[in-house]
């Protein structure tokens, strides 16, 4: 049974029994602490919590998840994977265990032809927790399962929480018995790799309190709504079904070895190391498929740094395998392919997405050669300090910088005889991802904890938005925050989070910025709003300060938004729509938002493109936005199902969650898209757009900055007196400026020319004074002294060799030369083959100038070269490189 049909089933069977079909999330997490989903229940997280409720008693999903603190096992074992699919069933308060246990039994051994799975009865055991005999006695007397198939494991393995204080409650897992091959029997409790765990049935019925691990915490008593929460592993039951040794046998891995193997002539099976990184191409190149299918570009950091890791991962790979060439595009065209059948938003998107990978593979193999140059020194460096150990910063440096993978750190070095800091690598990578991570969630919370969001959430309820109606409005403080923490009242000056029962105020979200303003109680106190975030779904919360008077929780208020800024803001955002149609007509769907911000008066649009747009393309761009404008197109929005958007081909920006029903701008016949922001009228509310420009802010990421309204105005204004100066000095009309300062710089560029010539043969006439005039220091001519100031480097070391080759014979000399260019000391400083045999090395003799000077400097035993800070130093160093020659010789 091929892996969609598997999919389609599981859909099938729970949707014909009530559940509502929730399709899978994108992998981009709205959570400020997951860089990724990694578990199907994730999209479901709010509803458990209780932060949020849910839209229906019953659902269903098969979502897509990534999972990556082990992508360096990836490949060693058949059983680590980074993207894997997990089918889950969820009851918010609905049936219990008797209703999941009897639904994972139908499914599993009902037959294909009644639209179940197969599975022998006889080959399933099922764990239970230590002391759920509600779970056992349901599995053998209702199911009817044999006392001897069902264990008892303990908290580590058969009770489930979130790590914090919250829902949990024990496991029922489910496993299938691949047979005596696999190893000795006995059971799960026994052998994993045998009685491989195909589906997880989590009991919620608990409430826990604070603990570290996953055993030591209280359990503080029943939740007062019991929940369920399933999963099965699609790819382990795949296995099963296909009747293959491992996940990689299936049928959406297995095409991609066979094409790796088409591409290197390497054959699966055949050595261990090839299979590795057999494994390590087919899982790391079908996630980053997925990655990007979901809006993830590569980069740096976050979820960037994750797909350029794995891309590269896979590339090197492929490399090890004896790829020569480029193999990126036949490789994502096979996962494309074969995911397509279950995401099918994977073959709209074929060419964003093959655009972005061929772009990655461009610049790793780029890297490659650069980084492998920087990794050359790095290990020449430390072999002549003595060291056998790489610095974890330099390891770190070749990742951040180059993107190489540690693992190819750890290869390269290794050939050539080091090791590798790894635990001062991964302490920098921890310290840059914590940041990261910390960075996110303070823009969400200000430090606060979550918790008590959620309570103001639990007991007010969502905060209603009112601000596409009205710019103000009658409300009540239902919620208040002091340094984070949960207050009754508030001082003038203090600090405050403040959580209305209604807003105008837009929090931050969908690229748009905060609204701000004020907000007045009816007792005389005021609140100055300066950003307004959602760290709660649903729960608006207003950051600002206390002007005046007490704040008080209760309080009647009224709430008054800056209605210039959110003006100004309003038409960036309608702009930034135009700019995103008009660069999509013009590119193609490959130009798909990938990040936008939308300010006062301007906006910074992030779209895919491996190349810099051209200039005239962007004009065009400008001029059809422009044109828009002036067709005073209406801006309307309506409420309507994620579906009837679809068909009306509303574009959706990657990364965003959206909900059944969602909100769609459309302006006029040109733009249709969803969106949850504010926005003009009319087009001509606009009144103008000015691109500044483009440029590039990652890998296949291109980004346009542009001016809206009366800053767009005001900006061309400030460019027309530019140009009538400009065309006051060099007499010409606005249309003639481009070809007479070119005439002018190529002028200029020609007597910069002609200027530097002379004075570098000005300087080269002082080689023959020089060299006649050498001291001489028990037998080795010495020439030492300055050169006039502002004499370049390459001219003074022109000059230096000129007057060492002057030195007649085979008389051992060392010329050293200093200047000052740009308020720094500089010199040269060369030996002949005689000198170097007398002990005298260039590098030597340089360094001893350069910390002279305050500086530093190194080169060969021949000529070498230094600076420093302090020209007034040059006399102390030149007696220094006098007395180290009279002390060497």
């Amino acid at each position: 049974m091929e892996s969609a049909e598997i999919r389609r089933r599981w859909l099938s069977f729970f949707e014909e029994r009530g559940h509502a079909v929730v399709p899978s999330a994108s992998l981009i997490a709205d959570d400020p602490t997951l860089l990724l989903v990694n578990a199907g229940m994730v999209p479901f997280k709010p509803y458990f919590l209780g932060e949020t409720k849910p839209p229906a008693p019953r659902a269903t999903s098969v979502q897509k998840c990534v999972r990556t603190p082990d992508i360096e096992e990836v490949g060693k074992t058949t059983r680590h994977g980074t993207f894997f699919q997990m089918c889950g069933n969820f009851s918010f308060g609905d049936y219990f265990k008797e209703g999941a246990i009897k639904y994972a039994w139908e499914l599993l051994t009902s037959s294909v032809a009644d639209g179940g799975y197969g599975l022998e009865p006889e080959k399933l055991w099922i764990t239970v927790y230590l002391d759920d005999d509600e779970a056992e006695t349901i599995w053998r007397d209702v199911i009817g399962v044999p006392a001897e198939r069902i264990q008892r494991l303990g908290k580590k393995d058969n009770f489930w929480s979130m790590g914090v204080p919250g829902p949990c409650g024990p496991c029922s897992e489910i496993n299938y018995d691949r047979g005596p091959e696999f190893g000795v029997e006995g059971g799960p409790a026994v052998n994993d790799e045998r009685y491989v765990e195909i589906w997880n049935l989590v009991f919620m019925q608990y409430e826990r309190g604070a603990g570290d691990g996953k055993e030591d915490f209280p359990i503080l008593g029943d939740l007062p709504s019991k929940n369920i929460d399933t999963g099965l592993g699609l790819e382990r039951l795949a296995m099963i079904l296909q009747g293959v040794q491992n996940m990689y046998e299936t049928d959406t891995l297995r095409v991609v070895m066979d094409k790796a193997t088409e591409l290197t002539g390497v054959r699966y099976g055949a050595a261990r190391n090839t299979d590795v990184s057999m494994r390590v191409v087919a899982d790391h190149i079908r996630t980053s498929v997925m990655l990007i299918g979901d809006g993830v570009t590569p980069g740096n950091e976050g979820r960037g740094y994750v797909l350029r890791r794995i891309m590269r991962r896979a590339i090197r790979n492929m490399r090890l395998m004896g790829a020569t060439g480029p193999v990126v595009q036949d490789l994502v065209d096979v996962v494309i392919n074969t995911m397509g059948q279950q995401y099918p938003e994977l073959v709209t998107d074929r060419r964003r997405i093959e655009t972005v990978a061929l772009a990655e593979e461009a610049a790793f193999l780029k890297a490659v050669k650069g980084g492998t140059n920087i990794l050359d020194t790095a290990v020449t460096e430390t072999k002549a300090s003595g060291g056998t150990v790489l610095s974890g910063d330099k390891a770190f440096l070749l990742h951040d910088t180059w993107g190489f993978p540690i693992d190819l750190t750890l290869e390269m070095a290794a050939e050539q005889g080091l090791t590798v800091d790894e635990p001062g690598f991964r302490r920098l990578m921890q310290e840059q991802r914590d940041r990261a991570k910390a960075d996110a969630k303070a823009k969400k919370t200000g430090h606060a904890d979550m918790s008590a969001y959620r309570e103001i959430a639990d007991n007010a309820g969502g905060t209603e938005f009112t601000g596409y109606a009205t710019n103000q409005g009658e409300s009540t403080i239902v919620g208040l925050l002091v340094n984070g923490v949960s207050a009754p009242a508030a001082s003038e000056g203090d600090d405050v989070e403040v959580v209305l029962d209604r807003t105008p105020f837009y929090a931050e979200g969908g690229g748009q910025l905060a609204d701000q303003g004020r907000i007045k109680l009816d007792s005389g106190a005021v609140i100055v709003v300066r950003d307004v975030q959602q760290p709660v779904p649903g729960v608006s919360v207003h950051k600002g300060s206390v002007q005046v008077g007490e704040v008080t929780v209760g309080a009647s208020a009224y709430a008054a938004i800056d209605v210039n800024r959110r003006r100004a803001i309003a038409r960036a955002h309608s702009a930034t729509h135009l700019t995103h149609q008009a660069l999509r007509d013009a590119l193609g769907p490959t130009a798909a938002q990938a990040g936008s911000e939308n300010s006062p008066g301007r906006f910074r649009f992030d779209f895919g493109s491996p190349n810099a747009v051209p200039g005239t393309v962007l004009t065009d761009v400008e001029q059809k936005i422009n044109d828009v404008l002036s067709r005073e197109l209406d801006v309307t929005a309506e409420i309507m199902s994620i579906d009837e958007a679809k068909k009306q081909g509303a574009i959706a920006e990657f990364g965003e969650k959206y909900g059944e029903r969602v909100r769609v701008v459309t302006i006029g016949d040109f733009s249709k898209e969803l969106c949850g922001g504010t926005h003009v009228g009319n087009t001509a509310q606009l009144g103008l757009v000015k691109l500044l420009g483009e440029s590039s802010i990652g890998s296949g990421v291109r980004r346009v900055e542009a001016l809206v309204g009366v800053d767009a105005y005001n900006f061309l204004a400030k460019e027309h007196t530019v140009v009538a100066q400009l065309q006051e000095l060099v007499k010409g009309r606005p249309e003639e400026l481009p070809e007479k300062i070119a005439s002018m710089l190529g002028k200029l560029k020609d007597a910069e020319k002609e200027i530097e010539k002379f004075r570098a043969e000005k300087v080269l006439q002082a080689a023959a004074g020089l060299a006649e005039n050498a001291q001489d220091i028990r037998g080795v001519a010495l020439v030492v002294g300055t050169v006039p100031d502002g004499t370049g480097a390459d001219d003074l070391r022109k000059l230096v060799l000129d007057v060492r080759g002057r030195i007649q014979g085979d008389r051992p000399a060392v010329v050293a030369l200093f200047t000052t260019a740009n308020d720094r000391p500089l010199t040269v400083i060369a030996t002949n083959e005689a000198a170097r045999e007398r002990g005298l090395k260039a590098g030597d003799l340089v360094r001893t100038a350069a910390k002279t000077l305050g500086g530093g400097g190194g080169g060969k035993p021949d000529v070498a070269q230094g600076g420093g800070q302090n020209p007034a130093a040059i006399p102390d160093a030149i007696a220094a490189v006098e007395r180290l020659v009279v002390e060497t010789v």
